[in-house]
């Protein structure tokens, strides 16, 4: 039984990216952070990391965003739980999801990849067993591209709401931790 979760938030490296839905998972680790107090440090080259607890005595709590593309995932993902003796179901991983209505967050225990690449390669490297916090970007109108709507900023009218929507999410791994899966869905999943 570990004392420890690995949560690591997707998206693309760099600050040509950070606005993009495909990186809200980046934004959402930057939010948890800051709440622990923590600012991330480079680990061994393939991830930023910051390690705190949400409150005294309870589980430690490694945050991590990664330093590759959102296809490339998996791996630093698999490194990072080896190093620190993390078992898949301990491994939370926040991700965009087109198929969730914007401003929608939902948990999911292992499953699919659903289409989402970096959930695919992080499949490949560690299984499937892993906790999914699915943040809800919609899907593009029109003839769109899935692919360029991801990789693109959220609209004006969406940035209004952007920084509940990343609350939410972080709330969302909080839970989890401090009040496990059951409990953490029944909060997110029910309306409000």
């Amino acid at each position: 039984m570990t004392d420890a979760w690995l949560v690591v938030g997707l998206g693309n490296p760099g600050p040509d990216y950070a606005a993009h839905r495909h990186s809200v998972g980046h934004r959402v680790i930057d939010s948890l952070a800051e709440q622990l107090g923590e600012k991330p440090k480079r680990h061994k080259s393939i991830a930023m990391v910051a390690e705190g607890r949400f409150r005294p005595g309870t589980d430690r709590v490694i945050l991590a965003t990664l330093m590759c593309f959102m296809n490339l995932s998996g791996g630093p993902i698999g490194q990072l739980a080896k190093f620190f003796g993390i078992e898949p179901d301990h491994v939370i991983v926040i991700h965009d999801d087109i198929d969730l209505d914007f401003d929608t967050v939902r948990i999911k225990a292992g499953g699919g990849h659903g289409g989402q690449n970096g959930v695919r390669s992080t499949i490949d490297h560690i299984g499937a067993d892993f906790l999914r916090v699915r943040v809800g970007v919609g899907r593009p109108s029109g003839q769109k591209d899935t692919a360029v709507h991801v990789l693109e900023p959220f609209t004006k009218v969406e940035r209004e709401t952007v920084p509940s929507l990343i609350a939410d999410a972080a709330g969302a791994v909080e839970a989890i931790v401090l009040e496990g899966l059951a409990q953490a869905q029944l909060r997110y999943h029910s309306p409000s």
